[in-house]
């Protein structure tokens, strides 16, 4: 009784809904805010204002608490049901709490790089699920503490709560960490295909839905235990047959379910903040996987299927390392450059990984002193997360007016003296065009090759791309190779310019 009248309470409670209603308008802020690398400090800053309101509101209204005596009601008897009293000891082990995954988070962001963000990600979104699945289970084993239950028997629509929250965090879980560890390189960035596995995965899912339409009318340890053991187990296949170059795509997807799997639990803990925030992230998550795989060229409907942009015939092919090629050097490339009316860079992980973009931006500087315009390429999933490049390029404080979205500036290679590739791959690769059995097939790319010159930084002339594909670009008349680490590349590029 004392849950109830607690969510009671917090339901009548005009101030909480407002409390509620500013951490939301906090984070739609942000989400326009972070729209854009002019405005995604301001954006970061309204969402932590967000979270902070809605953290504290939540703890003042949600904590645990103990019913007063009747004693303590006199001159308050209209509210002597509501009247409750904080329980102090329970309050400071949560706090406890927060504070130890606080410092976590403080010193794991201060020490992670730059290169490692996307494994990072990937590892909160695979909080995120776990978290929902533990408090679903939670809520499963005590349903009469969250208020869902009568007499033994949980509310049907928190069993449909229950049983979506559950699945979606499972499969946010297994999901996040198979992502990681194909980013961190623990698993090869290849497609893993397994025969049948689009007949497994639609089966594994309609089991899901069918044991949870089941839960309806049993709840059953056993039913509620094998939907979640199935979800874990389709994460895992949705995400293992997708392949490197299209891991950008499945890092938002992932985001996009632990926001669906976040609401569904607001909706077992009877929390408003956490449907707001949940119910953003999800459709934020989602719209931002659309926009990409239209600008990849991929179908929405696979990427929840899983293993689009793999083919079962496995192509690309091994590199070519016998193929004649062209090897200049730093004083070959700040010739040409300085020459040059227009540069066009296109960055990829590589430059993360050396930690360039701070040289390349000086380069820029000098290139720009000299009457050269030069103009940066960003490709949607360059590097291994959504906005990776533009995140890098805006820490290295390059304006924001020099930097162009595929679309926009694609066209303008074939008017360019100089393509300046530095440590990208995948994204300037023409088998996208023309190999229908290379795993990156139908994936838009630069047309980097119809530059007049095409400079190419990478470490050696033995290793392709992500995605495991040769790039005949390496081998064309016009491109010159520069086989060098990216960063002592652009060094002696820029001692080069002078």
């Amino acid at each position: 009784m004392g849950a109830q009248t607690m969510h009671e309470a917090v339901a009548v409670n005009p101030w909480v809904a407002l409390a509620y209603l500013v951490a939301g308008v906090c984070f739609i802020l942000a989400l326009r805010g972070l729209s854009s690398p002019a405005s995604s400090r301001q954006g970061n800053r309204y969402g932590m204002i967000g979270m902070g309101i809605a953290v504290v509101t939540t703890l003042l209204t949600h904590a645990p608490a103990v019913q007063l005596p009747p004693e303590a009601c006199v001159g308050k008897e209209s509210f002597c049901g509501h009247v409750f009293q904080l329980d102090y000891g329970a309050l400071a082990e949560i706090l406890i709490a927060i504070a130890i995954g606080a410092v976590i988070g403080v010193t794991t962001s201060r020490r992670i790089k730059m290169t490692d963000m996307p494994q990072l990600v990937a590892a909160f979104h695979s909080l995120v699920g776990l978290a929902a699945v533990l408090v679903g289970w939670a809520a499963y084993l005590n349903p009469e503490a969250f208020g869902i239950a009568a007499a033994g028997q949980i509310f049907l629509q928190s069993r449909v709560e229950m049983g979506l929250g559950v699945a979606i965090g499972a499969i946010t879980f297994s999901g996040s960490v198979i992502a990681f560890a194909k980013l961190n390189g623990n698993m090869s960035g290849k497609p893993i295909l397994l025969p049948a596995r689009h007949i497994i995965n639609l089966g594994t899912l309609a089991a899901i839905l069918g044991l949870i339409g089941y839960f309806l009318t049993d709840q059953s340890l056993w039913v509620f235990g094998v939907v979640t053991l199935l979800a874990f187990a389709i994460g895992f296949l949705l995400i293992i047959p997708i392949g490197g170059a299209d891991m950008p795509v499945v890092v938002s997807m992932l985001n996009s379910y632990s926001g669906w799997a976040a609401a569904a639990m607001g909706f077992t803990l009877h929390n408003t903040a956490m449907i707001i925030t949940g119910a953003l992230v999800g459709s934020s998550g989602a719209i931002l996987s659309y926009i990409m795989c239209n600008a990849m060229n991929r179908s929405f409907i696979s990427v929840i299927a899983g293993g689009f942009g793999a083919s079962d015939s496995g192509g690309g092919g091994a590199a070519k390392v016998d193929r004649p090629w062209k090897r200049g050097s730093a004083d070959d490339a700040a010739f040409l450059m300085t020459q040059a009316e227009q540069v066009i860079i296109v960055p990829g992980y590589g430059m993360a990984v050396a930690q360039a973009q701070h040289i390349l931006r000086e380069m820029t500087d000098k290139l720009k002193e000299k009457g050269v315009s030069v103009k940066f390429a960003i490709h949607p999933v360059a590097g291994r997360m959504p906005g990776h490049m533009n995140v890098l390029l805006a820490e290295a404080n390059v304006p924001y007016d020099e930097v162009f979205e595929l679309e926009d500036i694609n066209s303008e290679f074939a008017q360019t003296d100089v393509a300046f590739i530095i440590g990208a791959n995948d994204v300037v690769n023409p088998a996208a065009k023309t190999d229908k059995g290379s795993p990156i097939y139908g994936m838009p790319v630069f047309d980097v090759e119809k530059a007049k010159t095409v400079l190419f930084i990478k470490r050696s002339m033995g290793g392709v791309g992500y995605a495991g594909v040769d790039n005949d670009v390496f081998y064309m008349d016009n491109t010159m190779m520069l086989l060098a680490d990216a960063k002592k590349m652009v060094e002696e590029i820029v001692k080069a310019i002078g």
